[in-house]
């Protein structure tokens, strides 16, 4: 399997990025959070997990191994595939994810589209005893060299599932958030947020 990818980012788009490895163009499959990292022109190095399907070979990216790693461990809970886990690690860093766990935490675990209660205690049961203790770190992310945090935002909730109208309403509620040097990452988790209690 395909443990990392490092080359030049030819193309970042709303959901992937294309990274030019020995003259071979591989689209690898991200969060908004990672991609909000990646510029094209600029080498980049992403942990990968290889999804292999009887139609498709999909390759994930990831900002770290601990995100890579809970990425494929969530995936081992009943109903969990891809698609959901890397949905969970957009919303939750991989020490939120655990922290949840272990404190049965439903609650935080339904933010995330498509966990509800039922699939949020399912997952808490199944995974509590191989997940680990919370580590401490928290994930904040690279600030966004561009100004148009918002744009990067709203691609990444359209791309997870929300209206272009939800994510702009998400993206109100958190522009006080901003700052001078806004962390899409972060502000991405913030918008998630608000709208999974909306």
């Amino acid at each position: 399997m395909i443990a990392f990818v490092r080359g030049e980012v030819t193309d970042v788009g709303p959901t992937s990025a294309v990274v030019e490895v020995g003259g071979v163009g591989l689209e690898v499959m991200c969060t908004p959070g990672t991609l909000a990292t990646l510029r094209p022109g600029r080498s980049a190095v992403l942990p990968t997990s290889m999804v292999v399907r009887e139609d498709s070979l999909t390759l994930f990216g990831f900002l770290d191994d601990d995100e890579k790693q809970t990425f494929e461990l969530v995936q081992t809970a009943s109903g969990v595939g891809p698609k959901l886990a890397q949905a969970m690690v957009a919303v939750l860093s991989p020490d939120d994810l655990r922290s949840a766990v272990a404190l049965e935490d439903v609650t935080t675990l339904t933010r995330v589209p498509g966990v509800g209660r039922k699939g949020a205690q399912r997952i808490i049961l199944e995974l509590r005893d191989r997940i680990g203790a919370p580590t401490g770190a928290r994930q904040t992310g690279s600030p966004a060299l561009r100004a148009d945090w918002r744009g990067q935002v709203q691609e990444g909730l359209v791309g997870l599932g929300w209206s272009v109208k939800e994510a702009d309403r998400a993206i109100e509620s958190v522009a006080d958030q901003a700052g001078g040097q806004p962390d899409v990452g972060v502000l991405l988790r913030a918008a998630l947020q608000t709208l999974s209690r909306a």
